[in-house]
């Protein structure tokens, strides 16, 4: 036997006479009737006597669609039953053919102009430590050109003030340049290390800016 439960649009009352069986139609038994055709047996459908889909009891047993099954009452079930791991201990499942779920709709956000998107990309403590290391590096090469000035070309007047060594680490990290000449070797081996950092952040914040403004950040107003 064939047991069902009614379920929209899976299984459906066609025709329901009085005195004769009831009709039955829908999507499962469409699936049924191909079944029959296909492997040559009849059946014969009755619904669940509580017509309820099966759920376990406090003494182990089960009740509903599942329950007449497990007591063999029936071969095959037919409804929109879900599957659950409690019910797959007791019974077999076919292939699943329909995937059901819940949502809420929300109204999509208004986009706003953000003036400061460019620093999107970095955190603003990173910020705070890359400006904080601007000034660190300024200052000592500053203090190596005090230690130890550069040889100037005759009537340069180009002078190794701290605020020339802090425009010269700027430039250096934005990538356009300096225009005080450092000579001594300390100084040139603390503005390689310089210029080898400002490659790496200069990199990574290209790569997070077209990542940020290409990407469309899903973000829940709800939680």
């Amino acid at each position: 036997g064939i047991i069902i439960l009614r379920e929209e649009p899976f299984v459906m009352v066609s025709e329901n006479v009085l005195g004769k069986p009831k009709k039955y139609q829908g999507f499962s038994i469409d699936v049924l009737d191909a079944l029959s055709n296909y492997l040559g047996f009849n059946y014969e459908i009755y619904v669940a006597p509580d017509h309820k889909y099966g759920s376990p009891q406090e003494d182990g047993t089960w009740n509903g669609l599942v329950g007449e099954l497990v007591f063999k009452r029936a071969d095959i079930g037919i409804s929109a039953l879900t599957i659950t791991p409690d019910r797959e201990n007791v019974v077999d499942f076919t292939t699943r053919y329909m995937d059901y779920s819940v949502g809420v709709l929300l109204r999509r956000a208004e986009k706003t102009v953000d003036m400061f998107a460019c620093l999107a990309p970095f955190d603003l403590s990173l910020w705070a430590c890359i400006a904080g290391t601007v000034l660190l590096v300024g200052l000592l090469v500053y203090l190596l050109n005090w230690l130890n000035p550069p040889r100037l070309q005759m009537g340069s007047m180009t002078s190794t003030t701290l605020y020339n060594s802090m425009w010269f680490v700027y430039g250096s990290f934005v990538q356009q340049g300096g225009e005080v000449p450092y000579t001594t070797l300390a100084t040139r081996m603390m503005m390689g290390a310089w210029w080898l950092f400002a490659l790496i952040v200069i990199s990574s914040y290209t790569a997070n800016l077209a990542a940020f403004l290409t990407i469309t950040r899903i973000e829940s107003s709800i939680q």
